[in-house]
């Protein structure tokens, strides 16, 4: 199958690797992957994030980093696209004003990361995703809360943006770092999951476009991908209705608890391979 001929100039043409990956993922592979995709969409619909986390974590336990990779940009993108959906249009109009800055610099940042991935050994990709996530996971978990003064906002959603933009492009995910922002400006909780979604949603877009260019999601591996978005959106359902039902302070207590042991798991394979 070939993409539509308007993308036909993003698109690199399929390395015969990728190929090779597809064709030898198991039956139980297919399980466990599928698996974390519904475990991811039901921490995001809960809290709100995580996902791109969550699945890259667990996927490149045992898949090719760059197959992981691919495999959570469609679920990324619609998750994303039902987050912003579901707060309404002008909710999410007033959040893109306010929080212009952050959103360009997070589409920019992402969009040329993106184009270093192919460029990156396994081992070090491995340790590019580790690092992050054990240690944002433990900064949240610890309760330290960034706090930001108004004078200095502006400097904070250029260089944070940059920040959150360039682990979005290399690793697939700019929650954690969004989310601390947004903490540390003291934004609303109601205001905050409105946020979250239209620069997720914004960043997503970029990132698909993004990986269409650099090779990560090309005519097959975005099987894979597609395969995972039921799964997920499933776990999203599930989340929404258990929004209002749970502890949701504990809830993401047990969800960095795993993001941190996932992300040990990372780091140790980059390390000892």
């Amino acid at each position: 199958m070939t993409f539509p001929m308007w993308l036909s100039g993003l698109v690199r043409a399929t390395p015969q690797a990728y190929r090779s990956r597809m064709e030898t993922i198991t039956p139980f592979a297919w399980s466990l992957a599928l698996s974390i995709a519904l475990f991811a969409g039901l921490v995001k619909g809960s809290v709100g994030f995580a996902l791109p986390l969550i699945m890259i974590s667990g996927l490149s336990s045992f898949l090719d980093p760059k197959l992981a990779l691919a495999g959570i940009l469609v679920s990324v993108l619609a998750t994303n696209g039902w987050q912003v959906t579901r707060q309404g249009y002008p909710a999410a109009r007033a959040a893109a004003i306010l929080h212009w800055r952050y959103l360009l610099i997070v589409m920019v940042a992402i969009f040329l990361a993106a184009q270093l991935v192919t460029a990156i050994p396994s081992e070090m990709f491995y340790f590019i995703l580790g690092v992050p996530v054990v240690g944002l996971s433990l900064l949240q978990l610890s309760g330290v809360r960034l706090s930001i003064p108004p004078a200095r906002r502006v400097q904070a959603e250029w260089g944070i943006g940059l920040i959150s933009g360039m682990l979005g492009g290399l690793a697939g995910t700019w929650g954690p770092t969004t989310v601390l922002y947004l903490l540390a400006i003291d934004t609303p909780k109601a205001r905050q999951m409105v946020v979250q979604g239209v620069i997720y949603g914004a960043g997503s877009i970029m990132l698909v476009l993004a990986h269409l260019r650099s090779g990560i999601l090309n005519s097959e591996t975005v099987w894979f991908s597609v395969a995972m978005l039921p799964a997920a959106l499933v776990g999203m359902a599930i989340g929404f209705r258990l929004q209002d039902r749970m502890d949701q302070a504990l809830f993401k207590k047990v969800t960095l608890a795993v993001l941190v042991i996932a992300g040990f798991n990372l780091i140790r394979k980059g390390i000892i391979g």
